[in-house]
C-alpha cells in the first residue's frame, strides 16, 4: 500500500467501497485526496486483506437488514443538511457539500428565476413499504419456524407413521 494511507483511511474505504462499489467515491469519502483517490483505492484493493473485509462487509449488507435500515433512515431521517443548502446564499465548497447528508433527497434542480427546488422521498411511502417487509420476513420468519418443527422428526427419525 502506499505510505500515505493509514489503517482508518483503509478501514473507511473498505466500508465505503462495501456499501458504494465505486473506487473513487469510496476513496473519496475514506479521507484520500481527490488528486490520487482513484489510485490510491486501487492500491487498497489489491491488498487481499481489503478485499475480504470487503466480502465480510458485504455480507452483513446484503442481509433483510440493511434494506430495513434504508427505509427507516428515509422514514425517520433529518432532511436538515437538504434545508441548509436549499436557503444558502451561495453554493457551499464541494467539500462542505459532499459532507451534508442528502438521503432523503430524491432530486434537485435549478427551476426558472434562478431558485432551487429540493425534493424529498416520501416519508409516509417508506414508512408503508417498512411495514410491508416487516410483514413480509415476519411470515416468511414464521414459516420457516413451521417448516423446520414439521420436518424435526423425519431428522430424528421418530417419524410416528
Amino acid at each position: 500500500m502506499t505510505k500515505n494511507i493509514t489503517g482508518s483511511q483503509r478501514k473507511a474505504f473498505c466500508c465505503f467501497y462495501a456499501m458504494l462499489g465505486s473506487v473513487a467515491e469510496a476513496a473519496r469519502r475514506a479521507g484520500f485526496p481527490r488528486e490520487s483517490a482513484v489510485t490510491d483505492g486501487i492500491e487498497c484493493l489489491r491488498s487481499a486483506r481489503c478485499r475480504r473485509e470487503i466480502e465480510k462487509l458485504r455480507e452483513l449488507l446484503t442481509d433483510r437488514k440493511g434494506v430495513i435500515s434504508g427505509l427507516r433512515r428515509l422514514a425517520f431521517g433529518s432532511c436538515s443538511d437538504a434545508v441548509y443548502l436549499v436557503f444558502a446564499d451561495e453554493l457551499p465548497p464541494s467539500d462542505v457539500i459532499e459532507g451534508l447528508d442528502l438521503y432523503n433527497v430524491s432530486e434537485i434542480k435549478r427551476v426558472k428565476g434562478g431558485g432551487v427546488e429540493v425534493k424529498l422521498f416520501d416519508r409516509l411511502r417508506a414508512l408503508e413499504k417498512l411495514a410491508e417487509l416487516e410483514n413480509t420476513y415476519s411470515d416468511s420468519d414464521k414459516a420457516a419456524g413451521l417448516i423446520s418443527a414439521l420436518t424435526a422428526g423425519e431428522v430424528n427419525g421418530s417419524d410416528d407413521n
